[in-house]
């Protein structure tokens, strides 16, 4: 037990959410959410498996194998083991190595590579973990992170805070706090010293591999968080709250720009796990509402870069803070979270998924000339529209031959209005990790994960997950 004496008001929202993770129940989680949840984690898995290969990810390998001597937890779709905090720091950058993992778009979170490496990292080495309490233990963390984005709203990225990697650190400590079994007194402190650790600057979007580490890093951060207030080290009790040095107030320089009710408000009955969407263009999630508003216009009348004079997309603050800015070459990371590289790649290629970011295409000339027809503008109706609507954008395309087609789009395909299909999610896991693993392999780790409930083991998923 923690030494914890606080009273509750002074911390209701930060013991409201840990009251939650650790009482929930798997039978207390609605069948849609069950079925969502599962979709969800093997997206992520194969993102993961994809990442387990790239250069930034093999540096991390190499890095910590060199200075980790312990063996415990497997390293997703290599032969490779580590200690269960450097596992979850490797499986998280793997995750969000390509930007192709999950968003939570009002939460502005990619869930999924912060709730899942340290959950796993549990799972392999505390032996008993069912596949029902892996599910539960995992819909603990999808739920908080994404409550803490939208408290803060979508200036928290605006004003340069790398959302996934800030918030991620409350998403994996309460997934890792279930999977511990943790009683609410230690979630707190789980959760405060998660909390202390939150860090990420935006940055990072602008070239430097560090960016795909974030996620890897809140993730190792929220296991830290679980693992000491376990053995009774105490956190920041009032985490949340507290007007001085707490989250809120600290991230967003203020007093009054965040909404703390937005922390519990309808828990364990509106289910944020269900507001996660999933990316199938190999891009930051901000750009994908544009591609398919380029792809529907085409749709109309089909044309290529050739028939465009110029396009100009409008969108949200955030949009344009995050991705509109003038394409540069500086590496991949820039290049996948970059509007008109994004837009160009899709004119000259049809496709915007992994074939088409390699390192030799960065400065092709011929995307960079097209990428610069292409112009992002804020839009002051749609960023009043607030935070549900941060991905939503009007694309113009303006032709030579002197007429103009647009299209608006609120988001992306995959969106949580209108979530792929199980066959869709399936074909992209098995595209994805059959670049790295082989079929006889992918088919088990896949029917495992779409019946994990049934699964008596969770522990069974990591071993599946070793490259022989």
């Amino acid at each position: 037990m923690s030494s914890n004496t606080t009273t509750l008001s002074a911390n209701p929202y930060t013991r409201g959410i840990a009251g939650f993770v650790s009482g929930l129940q798997y039978e207390a989680i609605p069948p849609e959410v069950l079925t969502r949840i599962k979709l969800l984690m093997l997206d992520s898995i194969g993102c993961a498996i994809y990442g387990a290969n790239l250069p930034w990810t093999r540096i991390l390998q190499n890095v910590l194998g060199a200075v980790d001597t312990t063996r415990h937890c497997t390293v997703w779709g290599t032969s490779q083991k580590l200690s269960s905090p450097h596992a979850a720091l490797v499986n998280g950058t793997q995750v969000q190595a390509f930007e192709l993992d999950d968003v939570h778009r009002q939460g502005v979170l990619h869930v999924g590579a912060v709730v899942l490496p340290a959950l796993l990292s549990i799972a392999e080495s505390r032996p008993g973990m069912t596949g029902r309490d892996f599910i539960t233990s995992a819909v603990a963390g999808y739920e908080i992170g994404p409550r803490v984005g939208i408290c803060m709203g979508p200036e928290h990225i605006a004003q340069g805070w790398h959302s996934g990697a800030t918030l991620g650190v409350f998403s994996a400590a309460a997934g890792a706090a279930r999977g511990l079994r943790l009683d609410i007194d230690q979630t707190v402190d789980a959760l405060g010293i998660a909390g202390t650790q939150s860090s990420g600057l935006m940055a990072a979007q602008y070239g430097a591999m560090v960016k795909r580490m974030h996620a890897g890093r809140a993730s190792q951060s929220g296991l830290y968080g679980a693992l000491l207030a376990e053995q009774g080290f105490t956190g920041i009790v009032n985490v949340l709250e507290s007007e001085y040095g707490g989250f809120c107030s600290t991230f967003s320089r203020s007093q009054d720009r965040f909404k703390l009710e937005e922390l519990t408000a309808g828990l364990g009955q509106a289910w944020q796990t269900m507001g996660v969407a999933l990316k199938f263009y190999s891009c930051v999630g901000s750009n994908h509402s544009t591609l398919d508003a380029i792809r529907a216009i085409q749709a109309r009348r089909p044309f290529g870069e050739a028939e465009v004079e110029k396009i100009v997309v409008h969108g949200s603050q955030v949009t344009m803070d995050h991705v509109g800015w003038k394409y540069e070459p500086q590496g991949l990371t820039s290049a996948q979270l970059n509007l008109p590289y994004c837009v160009a790649t899709w004119l000259l290629d049809g496709d915007c998924f992994v074939d088409q970011f390699t390192e030799d295409k960065v400065a092709d000339p011929e995307r960079m000339r097209v990428a610069e027809k292409v112009q992002v503008m804020h839009d002051a109706a749609i960023t009043a529209k607030g935070s549900k609507f941060r991905h939503m954008v009007r694309a113009e395309v303006f032709f030579k031959d002197g007429t103009r087609l647009e299209h608006t789009v609120e988001a992306g395909r995959g969106n949580e209005r209108n979530f792929a299909s199980e066959a869709d999610i399936v074909a992209k896991f098995d595209k994805l990790a059959s670049h790295v693993l082989p079929k006889a392999q992918i088919a088990k780790i896949r029917d495992w994960m779409l019946t994990m409930e049934q699964q008596g083991d969770a522990a069974e998923l990591a071993r599946l997950l070793a490259k022989s």
